[in-house]
């Protein structure tokens, strides 16, 4: 029998605090690897950053590290990256629904480990979890992602648009196969080229402005 925590190419194990914590350390200060699965401002990372991220993995509803097989005999499985279903709250069992988060070191990005992983936790959350939808966000900067996640069969349902600063200018976020969810928003342009309130801003102008003495 086939171990079911393998793949082609790739071992899935868990991770380990004192094990991989020099690992996780590398791909967490990884600059290319970490701007494309976080949206958080980029800042160096140090080790409590690096344990973080082992506990998210400990926590989710499965979190894995993603490794090459040992190139020697008795070695070790080479970790590569890292991918992870969120949990699902006790609340929102019946929805059956969860998101994949996914990070691979740079130097083995663009060789089809990234799908083969994704393809791999899809198979776990449908036929071992049986949940019934999984998503992921991708970042509108990231053009590589949004090319995979199409390949294998994700779908866009929604934009959120400009919620990311990246370089100097705003970007949106795509959601493939999320929840479907109705989202309005506005961005600070287009709340002032709004007409009511372009005509109250130029009321507000014109009108005098009275000072009283404290």
């Amino acid at each position: 029998m086939a171990s079911p925590f393998r793949s082609a190419r790739l071992i899935y194990r868990a991770a380990e605090p004192t094990e991989d914590e020099a690992f996780f350390l590398a791909l967490q200060q990884d600059p290319i690897a970490w701007v494309n699965s976080n949206a958080g401002i980029p800042k160096p990372q140090v080790k409590r950053d690096a344990l973080r991220y082992i506990r998210y993995l400990e926590e989710a509803l499965l979190g894995v590290v993603i490794c090459l097989p040992p190139t020697e005999a008795n070695g070790k499985p080479n970790p590569i990256g890292a991918i992870a279903l969120k949990p699902v709250l006790a609340s929102m069992v019946q929805h059956r629904s969860t998101e994949i988060g996914i990070n691979i070191v740079t130097a083995y990005q663009g060789q089809g480990y990234g799908g083969e992983a994704i393809n791999w936790i899809l198979e776990w959350a449908f036929e071992t979890a049986g949940l019934h939808r999984v998503s992921v966000q991708h970042f509108e900067y990231n053009e590589g992602a949004g090319r995979l996640y199409e390949r294998l069969g994700f779908k866009v349902e929604g934009v959120i648009r400009e919620e990311l600063w990246h370089k100097g200018r705003c970007f949106d976020m795509l959601m493939e196969d999320s929840e479907e969810i109705a989202r309005f928003s506005i961005s600070k342009d287009e709340q002032y080229k709004r007409p009511h309130l372009l005509q109250a801003l130029s009321v507000a102008k014109a009108w005098p402005v009275q000072v009283t003495e404290l």
